[in-house]
């Protein structure tokens, strides 16, 4: 089993990186390089509203209300 797991992530490494490689006339890179900004854009959101959760949390577990409606 863990033999295929290998083998399908080597496959999808190769499929991703072949992506990568594209030319692009225009600057801005193949398909697979505009889908991996797109997915660093998406995390990076993602991370931002995961540490303002933390905050939030930090700040109530303090007695402190860091909600912007109370501000």
């Amino acid at each position: 089993m863990s033999r295929r797991l290998a083998s399908l992530a080597l496959a999808a490494a190769l499929f991703a990186t072949a992506g990568c490689s594209r030319d692009d006339p225009s600057g801005k890179g193949g398909p697979g390089e505009r889908a991996g900004r797109q997915v660093d854009r998406a995390l990076d959101k993602a991370g931002q509203a995961v540490e303002k959760a933390v905050r939030d949390m930090q700040g109530a577990s303090k007695g402190q209300d860091t909600s912007k409606e109370s501000k």
